[in-house]
Order: C-alpha cells, then structure tokens, then sequence
C-alpha cells in the first residue's frame, strides 16, 4: 500500500499564497473526489487565492501548468489526474510525459507542483486513492498539502 512513511505534513503560513489546481476532465468520480481534497486541503491551511482550470486529460496538465506560471505571481500548483492502464502502451506514454513535464515546469520556474496524477491498474485503484467516503488515501488532499508545505519552504529563499 502506498501512504506507509508518508510525513505527517501541517502547513503554517500559506493563507497568502496563490494557487492554482488543474485537473484533467477523465474518470469524473475520481476527478472530483481528487479535487474535493485538494480543496479542503487549501481551505485548511487558509488559502483563499486559489483558481482552477480543467483540462481534457493527464497530457495536457504540463502546458497548462507551463501557462500559468509563465505570467509569475503563482505560488504553487496543484497537478490532478489519473491515468489507468489498458491494453495498450498508452498508459506509459502519458505516464512519462505528464511526470517529465511537470518536473520540467517546476525545475525552469521554481514553482512547487504538487503530483496528483494516479497512476493505476484498475479504477478499483483509483478509487481507493481518490479521497471519496469509501477511499482509503486521499492523493489529492497530500498533493495540495505537498504543494503549499513546499512552497511555504522555499518562501524564505528568494534568491
């Protein structure tokens, strides 16, 4: 099970921060059970400058998120999405592009991205991993949480 060692993360200071989620439109039950946990996420570290942008789908979250970086101003970014393996190679390509791309993002801009793209076998998966009532982890709760602790941190060194 994924989660074991995970730090137990409380984030102080970012009521100030601005921050944008951006989630993939694919599989809508895990969707808005990852977007309901970034949300509560924010909420209770106190950020109210948050904005949200839906895309198609897991490959196009890193140019959207090398969009809204491009301006400056964003503090944070929360990535979610999920991408469930079928029979095809498919499941590898996304994978790979999404996970680099937003790597890239965060290295050239210096804003944090919290990765909240599941990457599962089955929906039983993602469902497990969506914060839903019945779920028993909640990635997008952890992204976000991720996301602001990071930013919270490098916040104090502005170079």
């Amino acid at each position: 099970m994924s989660g074991a060692g995970a730090p137990d993360l409380h984030v102080d200071g970012a009521a100030g921060l601005k921050v944008v989620l951006i989630a993939s439109q694919w599989h809508e039950p895990v969707m808005a059970g990852l977007l309901d946990g970034a949300r509560r996420a924010l909420r209770e570290a106190g950020v109210v400058d948050a904005a949200e942008l839906r895309v198609p789908g897991v490959f196009e979250l890193p140019v959207a998120a090398a969009r809204v970086t491009a301006g400056g101003g964003v503090d944070a970014i929360v990535a979610l999405g999920v991408v469930i393996r079928g029979g095809t190679p498919h499941f590898d390509y996304v994978c790979s592009a999404a996970t680099t791309g937003l790597t890239l993002v965060a290295q050239r801009t210096g804003v944090p991205i919290g990765f909240g793209v599941l990457t599962c076998e089955d929906e039983k998966q993602a469902l497990d991993r969506a914060g839903l009532p019945e779920s028993t982890e909640d990635k997008g709760f952890e992204a976000a949480t991720a996301a602001l602790a990071t930013a919270v941190t490098l916040g104090e060194y502005r170079g």
